[in-house]
């Protein structure tokens, strides 16, 4: 950033008097360091702790996990470090990419369980033990703080993953939680409002009682844990401040809030993706959403230089099958809610997918722009097309990576790639079971060796830098210019203003750009890297690409 500042100065100065150059190149490098972001156009890149990158060695082996397992379903030695060194290395920023969404990183069950798809360990972070420490598989406190700060640095916001519905299975060596805690039976049946809230997801996974206002103690084998590490009595008198400035019983749900909203006063995190939802009653997202916001305003009271912008705290929801085609509205079936208003920022968008799979391009952006500038007007969703945990991605056979970048990288609303999309990593793992094939370990050695996957990931390059140039990709008013030899389309933020063109010929492509660009103007083609002039209310791009990215210049 500070060299792209030095050069663009360095050039108006031998164009403009001395005078005029310094109020100009002042005024350049406050724009490029205050770069407008919202959450409505984010781009953000989903990644599992354990599987993106290997930064400390030391780490691999903790709390005798030593049980052999299915494959790729036990600890592969991804960590917190290792995602920090991509960022140092500046992946995040030549993709694009404005926040990051890390799997949990509170510390898993120390023993194994088969769930039927081989024997597996809390690789994935969601099987919490202990809500209050960072598992040392992933890494430290100290690595987080480091991650959080590098990540801020370089304009990349750090999302958690909160898990309030359950603890982790139950093993030899991580006992089940008192009954005034979790229920362990029955299992969901997902038919209806009551059977989807009110049960274990599966079997031997225990579901946290988020409906009692009961009072309950601390588990004994937490406060056993805390005792043998040392910090029983601050954790407790952490605790005892926290209900008494809150005024909430001390019913199970509170204790889980009041432990992940640490992460964000301690570390300063930008948001929290929450996991199953819908699988537990709505006023608890509101009621966290309240605590998120507390912590985030002390947050940024006690670090005031510490502040990368002024968006709220960011909070997306994983309502299982959610689509945008429902508003604001899950139906259970016999039941309709909304998880929007005071309560998620954004939401998943299961539907994505389908609509990419199914309908024109022209439709899915049209369509999307209806429902984001109606009725979800303020709030957002998070597009995906490959995911962890599904099992019917758009491309599975990793066929059409340039298609799943356009797509997902020019439809309004917020972008979530997911690690390896940009680099095709395959989603077909001989000999794994179930979900496990979605998670292999981040393919580095094909983004050096091979030279189509370094083709692919320079697409998804231009594509997630314009984006995050421009919050009009994400969140502007989108207008069909022409849909006669490919699609052209315009996008409106304020002063943020582009034209995209999809599908078109190969060599010389005029685009009438007369609705956002005047007779006169240089432009820039993003994508080619071309400097073109108006005229006439037009531009000619020649280019060995059937895509243009028209920026103002």
């Amino acid at each position: 950033m500070k060299n792209s500042i030095l050069i663009i100065s360095l050039v108006m100065l031998f164009s403009c008097n001395n005078k005029t150059t310094n109020k100009t190149s002042s005024k350049t490098a406050n724009k490029m360091e205050k770069k407008e972001f919202v959450w409505e156009g984010a781009n953000v890149y989903f990644l599992l702790t354990d599987r993106f990158n290997n930064g400390d060695s030391s780490n691999d082996f903790n709390i005798k996990r030593t049980n052999k397992t299915g494959k790729l379903r036990g600890f592969e030695g991804g960590d917190i470090k290792g995602i920090t060194q991509k960022i140092k290395e500046g992946y995040f920023t030549k993709l694009g990419i404005n926040a990051i969404w890390m799997t949990p990183i509170v510390e898993q069950i120390h023993g194994s369980t088969d769930e039927g798809t081989g024997v597996s360990y809390g690789y994935h972070g969601y099987w919490a033990k202990d809500w209050t420490k960072i598992d040392p598989n992933y890494g430290t406190k100290e690595d987080l703080k480091e991650l959080v700060a590098i990540a801020h640095k370089n304009g990349i916001r750090v999302l958690l993953d909160a898990v309030i519905n359950h603890t982790g299975p139950v093993t030899k060596e991580d006992p089940v939680w008192p009954s005034d805690w979790v229920r362990t039976s029955p299992n969901c049946k997902y038919s209806n409002y009551e059977n989807t809230i009110s049960c274990t997801l599966v079997k031997n996974l225990p579901d946290i009682k988020t409906e009692s206002n009961e009072n309950v103690e601390l588990p004994p084998q937490l406060v056993a844990k805390w005792k043998a590490e040392g910090r029983y009595e601050q954790e407790v008198k952490e605790l005892d401040a926290f209900f008494e400035r809150t005024g909430h019983p001390r019913a199970p749900r509170f204790y889980i809030m009041k432990w992940l909203t640490d992460y964000i006063t301690e570390f300063g995190i930008d948001g929290y993706r929450a996991d199953t939802v819908k699988h537990t009653e709505e006023n608890v997202w509101s009621e966290f959403k309240t605590e998120c916001d507390y912590a985030f305003a002390q947050y940024k009271k006690n670090n005031p230089e510490k502040v990368l912008d002024n968006n709220p705290f960011y909070l997306v929801g994983e309502v299982y099958n959610y689509g945008i085609s429902g508003g604001k509205y899950y139906d259970f079936g016999d039941k309709k809610v909304n998880y929007f208003d005071n309560m998620f920022t954004s939401q998943i968008n299961f539907e994505f997918k389908w609509n990419v799979k199914q309908m024109p391009e022209k439709d899915v952006f049209t369509k999307y722009d209806a429902i984001l500038q109606n009725e979800l007007k303020g709030f957002s969703v998070l597009n995906y097309l490959t995911s962890h945990d599904d099992g019917q991605p758009f491309d599975k056979e990793r066929k059409l990576p340039y298609k799943t970048a356009t797509m997902l990288l020019l439809t309004s609303g917020a972008s979530q790639i997911y690690y390896g999309d940009e680099s095709a990593r395959s989603l077909i793992i001989e000999g794994t079971v179930g979900d496990a094939t979605l998670r292999s370990n981040m393919n580095w050695n094909d983004i050096e060796a091979k030279e189509e996957t370094q083709k692919i990931l320079k697409h998804w390059q231009k594509l997630g830098q314009f984006r995050n140039n421009h919050m009009a990709v994400g969140s502007g008013n989108h207008t069909i210019i022409s849909d006669e030899k490919g699609l052209v389309f315009s996008r409106l933020r304020n002063n943020d203003k582009i034209i995209a063109g999809i599908n078109l010929p190969i060599g010389n492509k005029e685009i009438n750009v007369s609705s956002v660009f005047k007779d006169g103007q240089k432009i820039n083609d993003f994508y080619s890297g071309q400097e073109l002039i108006v005229k006439e209310g037009k531009v000619v791009v020649n280019s060995g690409f059937d895509i243009v990215l028209l920026e103002g210049k």
